[in-house]
C-alpha cells in the first residue's frame, strides 16, 4: 500500500508552520493551546511569526514551571488580588477596616488597576517615589508595602507570577519619619506641678499620674475598668483596648483585643499610680457620672467625660494640647515679670505621654526584657531604641556621675 505525504503547512512567505501555528486571513498568526492546569484551551496572535514563536516560548516555560496561563488569571487586576489576600487572612474589624480604607483612598485608582502578570520592579518604585513625591511620610509608604508585599507574595505562592515584584523595599520613600521626642525630668515636673494647682485641669492630675507611671497606650488608658484596677494587689491589667472609629456602621467605640500577644500584661503599679487610681476613684464617685455605658460588654471605665462615656482619643490629646498651652501662656508671663526668657513646653500629645513614660523608666535603669513587658513591645528592638537614644548632655552627665561615685566608693 502506498501512503502519499501530506503537504507541510506554510505562511505566504514559505515558512513552514508547526503543530498549532495557523496564519490568517488578516495577517496575524496564531497558536492553540490546552492550559495544564486549568484545562481550558487557549488561542494567543501575533502579526508576525518570530514573535507568536517567542510566545510560544513563554507558554512553554510557564506551563514547565506550573505558572497559571488562564485567561482570566492573566487579567487579574492588583485590586481583585487585594481582595483575594484579604479573604485569606484573619484581621481584627478595626485592622481590616484600616487597611480597606488606605487601600481605597492610596492604592485602588492608582497602582491598583494594574495587571498582577504585568507589574514590574520599575512599578512599584515609581508609585512608592510619586507617594514620596505628593508628600507621604515613610511610614505611610510603609504601610501600603505592607498591604502590597503580601498580597503579590501570595501570587507567587499561587504560581501566578514568577517573583515578587515588591521585594525589595527601600527606606529611602517618604519623609523622614518624626523624631521621637520625650519629656526631659524637667519638663515632667513642671508639667505635673502645674495641672496640681490649676483650678480646671487639675480634674486631669490623677490620668496625667497614671500616664507617666504605666506607660500605656491612649486606647489601653480609655479602655481601662475599675475591673481592671486591682487596688489590693497593686496592679492594672491590660487585654483591651478602645478605639473609636467609624467601621462602616457610623463613627461609635468598639473594644478590640491588643495587635500582639505582647499588649496584653498585668502591670505593677508604683505607690503614686496606686494614689492616683484612688483619687480618681473618689472624683468619680463625687462627680456621680454614669458607670452604666457599656462597650462591646465593658463598662465602669475609670477615666470618662462629663457625660459618662469613656474619653475619645482625641479628648486626651485636647486636653494635653490645651494643658501645654495654658502652661505657656502663665509662663509667658511669669517670664515677663522675672526679666527672663520663657521655659515653654513643647506641644505633648498622648503618645509623648507614653515615649516619656519608657524614657523615664529606661533612665532609671530598668531591666530592659522588663521595660519591653511592661511597655508591651512585641519587639525589643523598639525597646532598644529608647535606651540607645540619649536626651541632651542632661542624661550624659548624671551617668558619669554615677560611675564617678561608683569609682570613689569601690
Amino acid at each position: 500500500m502506498i501512503f502519499m505525504a501530506q503537504n507541510s503547512r506554510k505562511d505566504p512567505k514559505g515558512r513552514k508552520l508547526k503543530d498549532r501555528e495557523s496564519w490568517r486571513s488578516d495577517g496575524r498568526y496564531s497558536y492553540r493551546y490546552t492550559d495544564s492546569m486549568s484545562g481550558k484551551r487557549h488561542t494567543v496572535y501575533a502579526p508576525d511569526l518570530p514573535e507568536l514563536r517567542e510566545k510560544e516560548k513563554q507558554i512553554a516555560k510557564d506551563q514547565d514551571e506550573n505558572i497559571l496561563t488562564d485567561g482570566a488569571i492573566k487579567k487579574l487586576t492588583l485590586n481583585q488580588l487585594f481582595d483575594r489576600y484579604m479573604a485569606t487572612r484573619e484581621f481584627a474589624e478595626s485592622t481590616r477596616a484600616n487597611y480597606i480604607r488606605m487601600w481605597d483612598n492610596r492604592v485602588k485608582f492608582e497602582i491598583g488597576t494594574y495587571k498582577v502578570v504585568q507589574i514590574l520592579p520599575s512599578h512599584i518604585k515609581a508609585y512608592y517615589t510619586y507617594l514620596s513625591r505628593q508628600g507621604y511620610a515613610f511610614s505611610t509608604i510603609k504601610y501600603l508595602h505592607n498591604m502590597i508585599y503580601p498580597a503579590l507574595e501570595m501570587a507567587v505562592d499561587d504560581d501566578i507570577i514568577r517573583k515578587n515584584p515588591a521585594k525589595n523595599f527601600s527606606s529611602d520613600y517618604g519623609k523622614e519619619p518624626k523624631k521621637r521626642i520625650a519629656l526631659t525630668a524637667s519638663q515632667q515636673e513642671k508639667l505635673l506641678a502645674f495641672v496640681k494647682e490649676h483650678s480646671f485641669y487639675n480634674a486631669y492630675y490623677p490620668m496625667l499620674l497614671v500616664m507617666f507611671g504605666t506607660g500605656l497606650r491612649c486606647g489601653e488608658l480609655i479602655g481601662l475598668t475599675w475591673k481592671d484596677i486591682d487596688l489590693k494587689m497593686k496592679t492594672v491589667s491590660v487585654d483591651h483596648q478602645l478605639i473609636y472609629k467609624n467601621l462602616g456602621d457610623g463613627c461609635r467605640f468598639y473594644a478590640t483585643t491588643p495587635k500582639t500577644c505582647a499588649g496584653i500584661r498585668r502591670i505593677p503599679m508604683t505607690k503614686e499610680v496606686w494614689n492616683a487610681f484612688k483619687e480618681q476613684k473618689e472624683q468619680n464617685f463625687m462627680l456621680a457620672k454614669d458607670r452604666d455605658y457599656e462597650v462591646d460588654g465593658y463598662k465602669g471605665f475609670v477615666f470618662m467625660a462629663k457625660t459618662g462615656r469613656p474619653l475619645m482619643p482625641s479628648a486626651v490629646n485636647n486636653v494635653l494640647y490645651n494643658i501645654v498651652d495654658a502652661y505657656n501662656k502663665e509662663e509667658t508671663s511669669t517670664a515677663k515679670r522675672e526679666k527672663r526668657s520663657p521655659e515653654y513646653l513643647p506641644k505633648i500629645s498622648a503618645h509623648v505621654m507614653r515615649h516619656t513614660a519608657c524614657t523615664r523608666m529606661a533612665e532609671q535603669r530598668m531591666d530592659i526584657k522588663v521595660l519591653q513587658y511592661i511597655m508591651g513591645h512585641a519587639h525589643i528592638s523598639v525597646t532598644m531604641e529608647v535606651y540607645n537614644h540619649l536626651d541632651g548632655l542632661d542624661r550624659v552627665e548624671k551617668e558619669i556621675a554615677r560611675l564617678d561615685n561608683m569609682a570613689v566608693n569601690s
